[in-house]
């Protein structure tokens, strides 16, 4: 999953099932690749996503941790709906999602 230029973006694909059964295998080799690469943006694609819970989000909060730490911008790009609906709900959308739009305003009352 390496990129092969330096400063090139690396992109992560996470698994379709990510529950708390999958978490550790999954950030395990999450890491492994991270640390493997140590140049560029980290872009995780959460597209095949399809059966997840909160260790979603807590394995994406260590990614975003690891890339930090070694200096590099993280995102996650194609986030179920439902990925980021939990983002939300644990007020870590900004953390992980930051390009997602926000939810709709009220419209304003009119007097």
């Amino acid at each position: 999953m390496a990129s092969e230029r330096p400063g090139a973006t690396e992109m992560l694909l996470l698994p379709a099932t990510l529950t708390l059964r999958e978490s550790r295998d999954t950030l395990r080799l999450l890491s492994q690749a991270l640390q493997g690469e140590r140049d560029g943006e980290v872009l995780v694609d959460a597209s095949p996503l399809q059966q997840f819970d909160t260790a979603a989000l807590a394995v994406l909060l260590e990614c975003r941790r690891l890339a930090l730490a070694f200096g590099r911008p993280f995102g996650v790009r194609n986030a179920p709906e439902k990925l980021s609906a939990l983002a939300a709900l644990y007020g870590v959308n900004e953390l992980l999602l930051p390009s997602a739009p926000a939810p709709a305003a009220l419209p304003a009352a009119t007097a």
